[in-house]
């Protein structure tokens, strides 16, 4: 029996360990803490891992994709667009105190 790299011989010197710090009426509530911790972990784990596998599975957009969709949807000119950047730009800034 190995569980996370640790044998039996491990396992028990461990578990003396904790009942002889613990004490014996502390123990069971210290075990189900334990195993709701390590469950909550677990769970986690695995729709962390369902998210990732998720998000490879959804087909990727290429730049080439997204430069061609972004101009032939807006019917704007790349000039227009600059200067509507710019004015965007200029509305932001704070006045300024010339005088």
């Amino acid at each position: 029996m190995n569980v996370f790299g640790v044998g039996l011989p491990e396992m028990a010197v461990i578990g003396a360990v904790a009942l002889l710090v613990f004490g014996p009426k502390r123990l069971p509530e210290l075990g189900r803490t334990l195993g709701k911790t390590l469950k909550g972990f677990q769970s986690a784990s695995k729709e962390f891992e369902r998210e990732i596998n998720k998000a490879m599975a959804e087909p990727e957009v290429t730049a080439s994709d997204a430069s061609s969709e972004s101009s032939g949807d807006t019917g704007l000119s790349q000039s227009q667009s600059s200067e509507d950047g710019a004015d965007v730009v200029q509305s932001s800034l704070p006045p300024s105190s010339e005088g």
